[in-house]
């Protein structure tokens, strides 16, 4: 550990208590707003945790396959293994909601802020029932131009390490018609999880070509993303 990590993982975290709940005051004052000028007020403060990770700990990042974004909105399948892809995906990708946990909205300010932005809120514990509101309220959320952005492994796992992919991603895209953009990164190297100290470096996020889901069941469709986004992430690695 370098004492210049260190500092600078001080400063952000000072940075984030200073910032964080004006902020989500006035993320609840926006309520009023349309979704989209809403989502656009409360996602300034992810966007702003991205630069205060740039400016006080030296994480910058690098884009590749921007061109694959496609102009409608998709299901976009992402590598989770870092809290910094939950905030930089919102700085990457057009207007978007997320699949997560309910727990994530009792969170105070986080899950607060987090809820003024239509995510699709399940109970894992739910099973099919679970998996049927996902696809009732995407179909609904996308209608509206949002994206959805869905970590299938679940949780965050270290890096060089690949979690339990789950299909249900996969079978919202198909029930609805959506491409899938499938990304991958190597934030994990930089901002570990469940860690304080965060790394300078530069982050690569690689993002697919729009998978279209016609013909093809939900586990196999699954399975070649999966396979997509493990091979290119171990690529980053390795290249980094």
């Amino acid at each position: 550990m370098s004492a210049r990590a260190l500092a600078g993982s001080v400063a952000f975290a000072l940075f984030q208590l200073l910032v964080t709940p004006p902020w989500a005051v006035v993320s609840l004052l926006s309520f009023p707003l349309p979704p989209l000028a809403r989502y656009r007020v409360i996602s300034a403060w992810s966007r702003t945790m991205v630069w205060g990770a740039r400016a006080f700990c030296g994480i910058d990042y690098l884009v590749k396959g921007a061109e694959n974004i496609p102009p409608e909105p998709c299901v976009i399948l992402a590598k989770h293994e870092s809290a910094w892809e939950t905030l930089a995906l919102q700085a990457i990708f057009p207007p978007q909601v997320w699949v997560v946990k309910r727990e994530l909205l009792w969170i105070p300010f986080f899950g607060w802020g987090l809820a003024m932005l239509s995510p699709i809120a399940i109970d894992r514990r739910a099973g099919r029932r679970a998996l049927r509101q996902m696809i009732d309220q995407g179909r609904e959320r996308l209608k509206r131009g949002f994206s959805i952005v869905i970590f299938p492994e679940g949780t965050r796992v270290a890096p060089g390490q690949r979690g339990e992919y789950q299909a249900g991603g996969a079978w919202l895209a198909l029930q609805t018609g959506a491409a899938i953009v499938p990304v991958a990164h190597n934030a994990g190297s930089f901002w570990p999880r469940k860690a304080f100290i965060k790394r300078p470096g530069t982050i690569t996020v690689s993002i697919g070509a729009a998978v279209h889901p016609t013909g093809v069941k939900a586990a196999a469709l699954m399975h070649n993303i999966e396979q997509w986004i493990e091979n290119e992430t171990a690529r980053i690695r390795a290249a980094s």
